[in-house]
């Protein structure tokens, strides 16, 4: 799968399948259609399809040249990627077709990013088993935070209509229980979080084994492990003041997406000043 048009379409199967989530999930004439009966089954597998372009295309990017090639394109491309796997697969376990109208729509968008910011940014030392597992985890991780992060600016609306009285005149219907909601977001959280404590303690502890020289702070790689840190700290406080103090509803949204923030700093702020700003 070579060339722009098998992004192209697997933008417009993305683009196509959020448009139709938006009509029946989100749309009050299409909520209030479906607000009864299980979903389709078609519509539990409709985004295999373009999950599976997705993936061809990203093999494509990830190991072309040589190595791992993580320029911003590819890093975001893999993020929205397992992102969208990891969604279909809870989409069996949890009612959350609504969710998939954001997150397809983010990834009409991040698909095409391989081709709209081709910068290269290939890993050294790609053979060792220990860096792949590293930096498999690190994307999952900010995979699983992402997911998070959105899942809990989707709780923010649907709070805010429920308590708007919005709800039954504005969509959203079939949308499982805050509290539902909010079990979800913290099972995904403490997965994230264990992921991305092995991903900095591997970092930082075998560095030089993982990438072939001892951890440098440079201006920028200072920056971005102090962001990575200041994001494990803040998902830290908010799943141990869970455990302590209860933590929930809008304490938990604000804290989830300020850690994501930290986290989006550290690992796309940082390459995007690099690669897209100085040309390195």
């Amino acid at each position: 799968m070579t060339g722009l048009l098998p992004y192209l379409l697997t933008a417009v199967l993305y683009a196509a399948l959020g448009a139709y989530f938006w009509r029946t999930r989100w749309h009050a004439e299409g909520s209030r259609a479906h607000a009864t009966g299980q979903p389709a089954m078609w519509e539990k597998f409709a985004a295999l399809a373009p999950l599976v372009m997705h993936t061809l295309l990203l093999q494509q990017s990830l190991f072309s040249g040589g190595g791992i090639n993580l320029g911003v394109g590819n890093a975001l491309s893999a993020i929205i990627w397992l992102t969208v796997l990891i969604y279909w697969l809870a989409n069996f376990r949890y009612p959350l077709e609504g969710l998939q109208t954001p997150i397809l729509a983010i990834a009409t968008v991040v698909v095409m990013l391989p081709v709209l910011m081709p910068e290269s940014y290939h890993l050294p030392n790609t053979e060792p088993t220990a860096l792949l597992a590293h930096v498999l985890v690190a994307i999952l991780a900010y995979s699983l935070f992402t997911i998070a992060a959105l899942h809990a600016s989707l709780m923010a609306v649907f709070e805010r209509r429920l308590h708007g009285g919005g709800l039954s005149t504005g969509g959203l219907t079939q949308f499982p229980p805050l509290l539902t909601m909010e079990k979800l977001l913290f099972n995904i959280l403490w997965a994230g979080f264990v992921l991305l404590t092995l991903a900095l303690g591997s970092g930082i502890l075998f560095s030089e084994q993982l990438f072939g020289q001892p951890l440098k702070f440079s201006h920028f790689t200072s920056h971005k492990t102090v962001f990575a840190i200041l994001s494990w700290l803040i998902y830290g406080t908010l799943l141990g003041g869970r455990l302590i103090y209860g933590w929930r509803g809008r304490t938990a949204i604000r804290w989830t997406i300020a850690g994501f923030a930290m986290l989006f700093l550290a690992y796309i702020g940082s390459k995007f000043v690099l690669e897209i700003i100085l040309h390195r």
